[in-house]
């Protein structure tokens, strides 16, 4: 059994959590961000730490112990360190460049796809082919790399398509010659 909530979180220095009701504030060098933990779950400010503590063993609570403690960890690591994800494209003519606030992409559809990079999030481009995602909110910073990768997920014949830089994909043997 998981005991991930019962673990406080340490504060580097320079970092200060605030709470206002379930709305809890957490302010870095990189950044504020701000979420809304649970009812149920108490959060004590400690020096130097966080804690966070639960009424009863009820198993939702228990989950909602671990998924706040969690949540409020990432934000903690997010405004000292920051998130980064990086996306690499693979195929003939497929490129990246990063103009501003946009990102266009050529996929080899018949138009270059446009995105605009969301509000808290620095995306770079090196060799026209690697994508570089930086934030202090784990999710956005998710959320933004899914969205490229969908725009042309790679698929399994040639390997073609925009994909994360750790991620393996399973190859298929293509049709096989009649001779």
């Amino acid at each position: 059994m998981s005991r991930i909530g019962n673990r406080p979180i340490q504060l580097a220095s320079g970092v200060s959590v605030s709470l206002k009701g379930e709305q809890v504030e957490v302010k870095g060098p990189k950044g504020t961000l701000s979420n809304r933990l649970p009812s149920a779950i108490q959060v004590s400010v400690g020096d130097g730490s966080v804690s966070l503590t639960r009424p009863d063993g009820n198993k939702k609570t228990r989950a909602l112990h671990g998924l706040a403690r969690a949540l409020l960890a990432n934000m903690v690591t997010g405004v000292t360190d920051g998130f980064t994800k990086e996306l690499t494209i693979i195929g003939v003519g497929y490129r990246a460049e990063a103009a501003g606030k946009s990102l266009k992409l050529l996929l080899g559809f018949s138009h270059p796809v446009e995105l605009a990079v969301p509000e808290g999030l620095k995306v770079s481009v090196t060799e026209n082919t690697k994508i570089k995602i930086e934030g202090a909110d784990k999710g956005r910073v998710g959320q933004f790399a899914s969205e490229v990768r969908a725009l042309r997920p790679p698929e399994p014949y040639k390997g073609k398509g925009v994909r994360y830089v750790d991620e393996q994909v399973r190859r298929k043997v293509g049709k096989a010659a009649v001779g």
